[in-house]
């Protein structure tokens, strides 16, 4: 057994508790407070694991501090970071490389991400692209096999005994009409 106190973090007083916010507002996207600093920035569309590692050690916040814990100041920089990620960040990082209109690289999030996305899809199916048939017509797109999956009915292959059923019945209709 050990003799040792118990950790002081363990044993939250309601002081602590009412310095946590259970949400923070980054963005336009509501994240979890009681989450650290690099799940939650997880929670924004466009940043993943990598790029909230990369935000957390700009703003030179430990990753694993809780994100509803930090003080104004922090969450600020946060912020910045977030909307200046493409100027950090390489190249290679961001999301939007050489983007249509503009030929820069970019790093769009929160719902941008999303409009981005439509966009692209809307200009594919004006050109008339391969891939904007393919969006068009609710196909797959990106290469995956059609023959066993993706198909829209309810049945996937023959159903023998819906087929044995019909033939009894045609079987049966041509027997009381040969009489």
């Amino acid at each position: 057994m050990s003799t040792e106190e118990p950790d002081e973090d363990v044993e939250k007083t309601p002081e602590e508790d009412d310095d946590l916010r259970y949400f923070v507002r980054i963005g336009g996207t509501d994240l979890d407070g009681t989450a650290n600093v690099e799940q939650a920035l997880t929670g924004m569309d466009g940043i993943g694991r990598r790029a909230a590692r990369v935000i957390a050690r700009e703003v030179d916040v430990g990753r694993h501090e809780t994100l509803g814990r930090l003080d104004d100041a922090t969450i600020d920089a946060l912020v910045e970071a977030v909307e200046g990620f493409d100027e950090v960040a390489p190249a290679w990082m961001t999301n939007r490389q050489r983007d249509f209109f503009t030929g820069e690289d970019r790093h769009i999030v929160g719902n941008d991400v999303e409009l981005a996305r439509q966009q692209d899809v809307n200009r594919m199916q004006k050109i008339g692209s391969y891939k904007g048939i393919r969006h068009q017509r609710g196909q797959k797109v990106r290469g995956q096999r059609t023959k066993s999956t993706g198909r829209t009915e309810g049945t996937v292959g023959v159903n023998i005994e819906q087929i044995r059923e019909e033939e009894a019945e045609e079987a049966a209709e041509a027997e009381e009409t040969g009489l």
